[in-house]
């Protein structure tokens, strides 16, 4: 299965950015406008409306739809783990229902003399069946300018 990874140093304090990074209103801002995102229902782990943190055992129901073009996309994300030792944490969602057959995404974060490196990890596979595995590698073309985007915001928003 394909894997994109991208690193960015944000010079804000470890406990910042991870608090941003769990919660509904991290995703939004994070996510690039041209993907029209719409939160359609989070519910945490014990099936309550809105927490206020995404635990592992929460679940967010969105759509999508990229540069305005075609009908919505449902995306479906499960939040699988969520763990916090000392200066470093994490939390990876998988994708439950959407627009690629696999979708695991894990968000590590750590503390690094005053500032914090963000890393996201994708191991996806593209949709088509054979086809989307030949050209799955290629998925980058489309992951990066998302990623590029994401760590740009998380730096403007918390530098």
């Amino acid at each position: 299965m394909p894997t994109y990874e991208r690193s960015v140093r944000v010079f804000a304090p470890f406990e910042d950015v991870w608090q941003f990074h769990s919660t509904e209103q991290g995703l939004v801002e994070l996510t690039p406008g041209w993907m029209n995102i719409r939160i359609e229902d989070v519910r945490g782990p014990e099936g309550e409306p809105d927490p206020e943190v995404l635990d592992a055992g929460s679940v967010v129901e969105s759509s999508i739809r990229p540069f305005g073009v075609g009908p919505r996309q449902q995306w479906v994300s499960d939040i699988v783990a969520r763990e916090r030792t000392g200066g470093s944490a994490y939390f990876r969602d998988v994708m439950a229902d959407g627009p690629f057959p696999e979708w695991t995404h894990t968000h590590m974060f750590y503390a690094d003399d005053g500032a914090t490196v963000v890393r996201d990890k994708v191991e996806y596979e593209l949709p088509f069946g054979p086809l989307g595995r030949a050209v799955g590698p290629l998925g980058v073309v489309g992951l990066e300018p998302m990623f590029r985007y994401r760590h740009r915001k998380t730096k403007e928003l918390l530098e």
